[in-house]
């Protein structure tokens, strides 16, 4: 093979713009009003002439074309080279800052991995042999536990409910009447890829009372609905700041009781001196006081997750989650006004989760290629197909985070609407937008 001309490292340079732009957009969430700005994350240079020299010396760096020097771009030193280390204090005001959101008084411990790496670690650790465990489905997060605890050794018992409802705490108990043995109970709170959400209020109650360890995970319900593991007597609350919060999908954070710690403690196939291992954090973070950290952290992560913390709390998470409350409502007011065979996937708006909604495509028409015509017209529309099985027939508005505006919600319904009647389906785009508008008042 020939060596790469300068066209070819020239083109592999402008593919990456989009990135770059990405990066500088992230840089300025987690950067101080006023402090300095990146502007070619490429490479970093301290002065001016400093670089001007290295670039007429190497002529590329790092596989790609250097970008033309500007006084603008080089008189500043790179900030992200620039931040001083994230401390072990900083990380642990990150962790309390996160606890008062759960408004818990559990140990809080914040895991370097997007919110499955606690998921898996938080279920290793408290499940295997001689464990029975009673895991509920709505959806494919449950269906993932289940695999798990099975691979734990664990056994199983598969509480399934249409993806199109909500689990009750009734039926929680009628499991729990057929099967006493039970120990461990997971439950995903809402679960945004079939647009449900669970009561885990009253489930909580019922599963204190039989005394099994309670497993939930928040990930996509933090933010745009109550998390409340102290109240309602979850052991392992793990959540992740991608959806609601409007952070990183790079860090993650779970909640821990005392019952919990002592039943990892007590498992010898909790993961130890491992990524996915708890207790490592229990026995050198916790325990120690949170003095030193186990390994370098993701810094960037961090200060973004910090920083979607400080806008939580600079508007309210009351009213964070009234948002994503309103966004949900008129999504559904808007989809059934809107005609054409769109509907609410989830039958009871009461099991609809606040995150995301999803619609039930119209009889006959794909809902991949549906939501395909509707992103050819506003690319950067949160509108997504199912996942799976269900990508012929569910459309996904994600309506979370900076997404959960009336502006969004009315631009996805019209974007629908306008692929529809592209299909040939009757639509009222009118109807869509007086409904989604009364809704959200």
């Amino acid at each position: 093979m020939g060596g790469m001309k300068d066209s070819d490292y020239k083109e592999r340079f402008d593919s990456l713009k989009p990135i770059r732009w990405l990066l500088r957009r992230s840089a300025s969430e987690v950067m101080p009003r006023g402090a300095v700005r990146p502007y070619d994350l490429g490479v970093s240079a301290r002065t001016t002439e400093d670089r001007r020299g290295r670039d007429k010396d190497a002529g590329y760096a790092r596989g790609c074309a250097l970008e033309p020097v500007s006084e603008e771009s080089t008189a500043v030193t790179h900030p992200f080279l620039d931040l001083a280390p994230l401390s072990a204090a900083h990380f642990a005001a990150i962790e309390d800052r996160v606890a008062r959101l759960l408004s818990t008084e559990q140990d809080v411990v914040i895991m370097q991995g997007e919110a499955l790496l606690p998921l898996e670690g938080a279920l290793r650790a408290t499940a295997g042999p001689g464990t029975t465990a009673l895991n509920v489905i709505t959806g494919p997060y449950g269906q993932t536990f289940g695999d798990w605890l099975r691979d734990c050794g664990a056994t199983v018992i598969d509480l399934a409910v249409p993806f199109h409802t909500a689990v009750t705490a009734a039926q929680v108990r009628d499991a729990f009447a057929e099967h006493p043995a039970i120990d461990f109970v997971s439950l995903v709170h809402a679960e945004a890829a079939t647009g449900n959400t669970n009561p885990v209020a009253e489930i909580g109650e019922v599963v204190r009372a039989h005394g099994a360890l309670f497993y939930l995970d928040a990930v996509a319900s933090i933010g745009a609905e109550p998390v409340l593991p102290d109240a309602w007597g979850v052991d392992l609350c793990v959540i992740g700041a991608q959806k609601a919060m409007g952070g990183p999908a790079g860090v993650s954070a779970v909640s821990v009781s005392e019952r919990a710690w002592a039943r990892m403690a007590a498992n010898p196939g909790a993961p130890r001196r491992s990524y996915l291992s708890l207790l490592d954090w229990k026995e050198r973070w916790v325990d120690g006081g949170r003095k030193a950290l186990l390994h370098a952290p993701a810094q960037l992560e961090m200060l973004a997750l910090e920083a979607c913390v400080e806008r939580i709390e600079a508007e309210g998470l009351d009213a964070v989650m009234r948002r994503h409350t309103l966004a949900a409502a008129a999504t559904r007011a808007g989809a059934v006004a809107l005609g054409g065979g769109l509907e609410p996937y989830v039958y009871e708006a009461g099991d609809a989760a606040p995150v995301a909604t999803t619609l039930r495509a119209p009889s006959g028409v794909d809902a991949g290629a549906l939501v395909a015509k509707a992103l050819a017209a506003d690319p950067v529309l949160p509108l997504v197909a199912g996942g799976g099985a269900l990508a012929k027939e569910m459309i996904r508005v994600n309506h979370y985070g900076p997404d959960a505006t009336p502006g969004v919600v009315h631009s996805c319904l019209a974007a629908l609407g306008a692929a529809m009647a592209e299909s040939g389906l009757t639509v009222d785009l009118e109807a869509a937008r007086r409904a989604t508008t009364k809704a959200w008042a």
